[in-house]
């Protein structure tokens, strides 16, 4: 897990993240145990609070379970529910997107081939 002090992205939101494409993925899968709160803390030099804020991010979005005195694990995940707020996120994405390229006067033609550009970089 990589930890990128100078982002503006908080480090707990980093952890989130990181940990939310892993479980998606199914790097991690259900009923698999998340490190525990200190070890990760610990590894990654950082405070335990900053760690618990993370795990709780995940517990909210359903994505881990706590069981106390025993750590978070990976709750079983519903792929079509998953896939159905992944679309809401790119829809969101995408329509801030186009609403940038026209303020900039970006046509739809170029904004296709700078999206096929970056999804063929990414692979």
């Amino acid at each position: 897990m990589k930890i990128y002090q100078n982002s503006n992205e908080p480090i707990y939101k980093q952890i989130a993240s990181q940990l939310r494409e892993q479980i998606l993925q199914g790097k991690i899968a259900e009923g698999e145990c998340l490190p525990s709160i200190r070890a990760l803390a610990q590894d990654l030099r950082i405070s335990v609070i900053t760690t618990m804020k993370a795990y709780e991010e995940l517990a909210a979005e359903g994505l881990v379970t706590a069981a106390a005195g025993k750590g978070y694990f990976v709750n079983p995940q519903n792929n079509e529910l998953l896939k159905e707020q992944h679309l809401r996120i790119l829809e969101t994405n995408l329509l801030a997107a186009i609403d940038a390229a026209r303020i900039a006067g970006i046509g739809k033609t170029e904004v296709t081939d700078i999206l096929c550009t970056l999804w063929d970089a990414e692979q």
